[in-house]
């Protein structure tokens, strides 16, 4: 069963503390200590940076204001900057993990006799998914332990005022950032089941990611712009940039090009169900004896 699926994934990623460290705990604690660093070096140097105020955005120029600090708009500004890239190469490391232990140890062949090849792979994705948010909701507390240390250091009051506006975005972001982490994920899942390799499943989404990320350039070269099909379907990551764009409304939503949002869900739709379905079929195929 399903069910049983992913309690026994669930059961033995609660046993693997490395995994738990670098995939949830290791990219907070290190935003943290750089956020204090940053925000320490920047009231030492108050004076100077004020001088060249002028070249600083607007976002560095507000952390020396006197105005209450609203936790709230915080939080959600932490939550569209939840697949940052950082967060998603590390995720990998839990999602290899689960995704290709198996084959590393040869336990497949044990386990695939006591359930059902679909339900294994789709328990796995669930339970990396499960991952994901936890690893979410640690970065969002310590997107607040930043807050709260930059308050002190730089003596501003904190206060807590949420609007509708900034609830749905919140919602809308987080959600986003999630389906962003699967779909990044899910590559891993992919070349895990047809290498039989964790190095593949590590290494693979991450060249895949780092193409897509130039990918504009290239095909700016020839003459196609980012709203073209070609490169709006091959670029995940701008998918979702456009998605929460769309999301928060405003002048960003404006500029975004016709059709922009559409292709935005296509993309995001093909880049994780293709994969998934992908893995699914050929882990069904799978001679499990040759491990």
């Amino acid at each position: 069963m399903l069910a049983d699926a992913i309690r026994a994934e669930s059961f033995r990623l609660s046993k693997s503390r490395t995994t738990w460290f670098w995939s949830v705990f290791f990219v907070p604690i290190v935003s943290l200590v750089l956020g204090v660093i940053a925000a320490w070096f920047m009231q030492a140097k108050e004076t100077e940076i004020m001088a060249s105020a002028t070249k600083l955005p607007p976002e560095a120029i507000a952390m020396f204001g006197k105005a209450p600090i609203n936790m709230a708009e915080s939080l959600t500004e932490a939550a569209s900057k939840l697949d940052n890239p950082m967060l998603l190469a590390f995720m990998l490391i839990g999602a290899a993990t689960l995704y290709a232990a198996d084959y590393r140890w040869e336990t497949w062949r044990l386990i695939s006799a006591r359930n059902g090849r679909t339900n294994l792979v789709i328990g796995k994705i669930a339970v990396t998914t499960l991952l994901a948010v936890v690893a979410m909701l640690i970065m969002l507390l310590s997107s607040v332990a930043e807050t709260l240390v930059q308050a002190a250091i730089f003596k501003r009051g904190l206060v807590f005022q949420p609007t509708g506006a900034m609830f749905s975005h919140f919602l809308a972001f987080s959600g986003l950032s999630l389906l962003r982490i699967v779909q990044f994920t899910i590559l891993g899942l992919l070349a895990a089941t047809v290498t039989r390799s964790l190095l593949a499943a590590l290494f693979v989404p991450l060249v895949v990611g780092v193409a897509q990320f130039f990918s504009p350039q290239l095909f700016g070269g020839m003459g196609m712009t980012p709203d073209h099909w070609v490169p709006a379907l091959l670029n995940p990551a701008a998918a979702t940039d456009a998605l929460k764009a769309w999301a928060e409304g405003g002048p960003d939503a404006a500029s975004l090009p016709a059709g922009m949002v559409m292709k935005a869900w296509i993309c995001m739709a093909l880049w994780t169900l293709l994969p998934a379905i992908g893995a699914l079929t050929w882990f069904k195929r799978q001679d499990l004896s040759k491990e």
